[in-house]
């Protein structure tokens, strides 16, 4: 599959995070308007580098760390509005034509922003992000909240009170270690009570158990990134594999994975493309999405990791289709909506690129 190709393919993306995907020169423009003083460097091309070179240590602790530097510049509601315009406008030139975006608004309100003003400045940003785009891609947003702070149900409330007006569900985000889903049990209480989609963050720096506790105690929806399922799947020598207890209820209840590939590789979730468990889940029969998680910091696109894929195991339109197809029908949208999208857009473009290629 060519280059050519993979951009022209209908891309949905489940997991991007809106402060892990600025443009460089944006950061550096909007640290220069509010006096932020904390970049490493102040040319564009350089600071693109210092991201991914900070983010591949393997450890997700120091991944997490460079949110520090683009959080810090996105404290004013012109700032969220450009940021997220930019976004829809940079998915929609790589071909996504659906995207959920998430952030944690507390971690915005450094210089004075309310939560609902946060919300409504990114709500503001993707809508201009949508127009510009020229209706080619839509996107809406994902709520998070932090395990280490104690403002959850707090985030809980605010989505369901957005959820009209371009949210789509809630998130848990923030490092895994130490930090349980289920301290966030009344968050999750509140969603399922307002009927409120929600995905969490597990099996990335955790094993096994803390998809568990998402989905059997949270009552998850997704999981974001969940690439630990593995740890409870045996591979035999023969190229069978027994799946177990929990391994089998996420597959048979089709509960989507949101998979990274590139920032997997970036805090030690896996060891090579050639190596990601993405394979394997995909041959099993799990619902598997592809995703960018931060396309700044991992210095990624979906085209990118749709490289990634052909150039390890060789996946052509037929796979990505499925991809794309299981991305969309796991998002936090109406059934009609998501029937839409891929009657009209994602099949019918999948289409054209096999009669181009003869796939």
């Amino acid at each position: 599959m060519h280059l050519s190709d993979i951009l022209r393919a209908p891309k949905a993306v489940l997991h991007d995070h809106l402060d892990g995907g600025l443009r460089p020169g944006t950061i550096i423009e909007l640290a220069r308007d509010c006096g932020y003083q904390g970049l490493p460097t102040e040319d564009p091309a350089a600071l693109a580098v210092w991201f991914r070179d900070a983010a591949d240590s393997g450890s997700l602790e120091r991944y997490l760390e460079t949110f520090a530097h683009t959080c810090a510049v996105m404290q004013t509601r012109e700032a969220l509005e450009r940021v997220a315009a930019e976004c829809a406008e940079d998915l929609a030139a790589d071909g996504v034509v659906y995207a959920e975006v998430r952030y944690a608004p507390e971690q915005h309100q450094e210089r004075g922003l309310g939560l609902d003003e946060v919300v409504d400045a990114v709500n503001a940003g993707l809508r201009e992000g949508e127009r510009r785009s020229g209706g080619r891609i839509t996107v809406r947003a994902l709520l998070t909240g932090m395990r280490h702070t104690e403002r959850s149900l707090e985030i809980a409330e605010l989505t369901v009170a957005h959820r009209d007006r371009g949210v789509a569900g809630f998130d848990i985000a923030g490092g895994e270690v130490g930090n349980p889903p289920a301290r966030h049990l009344a968050a999750f209480q509140h969603l399922r009570r307002h009927n409120c989609h929600f995905t969490i963050h597990a099996g990335e720096a955790v094993g096994a158990e803390s998809i568990h506790e998402a989905v059997q105690v949270c009552g998850a929806e997704r999981i974001g990134h969940g690439v630990r399922i593995t740890d409870d799947i045996q591979v035999h020598d023969d190229g069978t594999a027994t799946l177990g207890r929990l391994a089998s209820y996420v597959r048979d209840n089709r509960i989507a994975l949101e998979v990274c590939p590139t920032s997997n590789l970036q805090t030690g979730a896996a060891k090579s493309y050639d190596t990601h468990p993405v394979d394997l889940l995909r041959r099993l029969g799990f619902r598997v999405t592809l995703n960018t998680d931060n396309r700044l910091v991992s210095g990624t696109t979906m085209s990118e990791e749709f490289r990634h894929m052909v150039d390890a195991f060789g996946y052509g339109p037929a796979v990505f289709q499925e991809f794309t197809v299981a991305a969309v029908e796991s998002a936090f949208l109406p059934l009609p909506e998501r029937q839409r999208l891929i009657d009209e857009v994602i099949r019918p473009g999948y289409a054209a690129l096999r009669a181009r290629s003869g796939q």
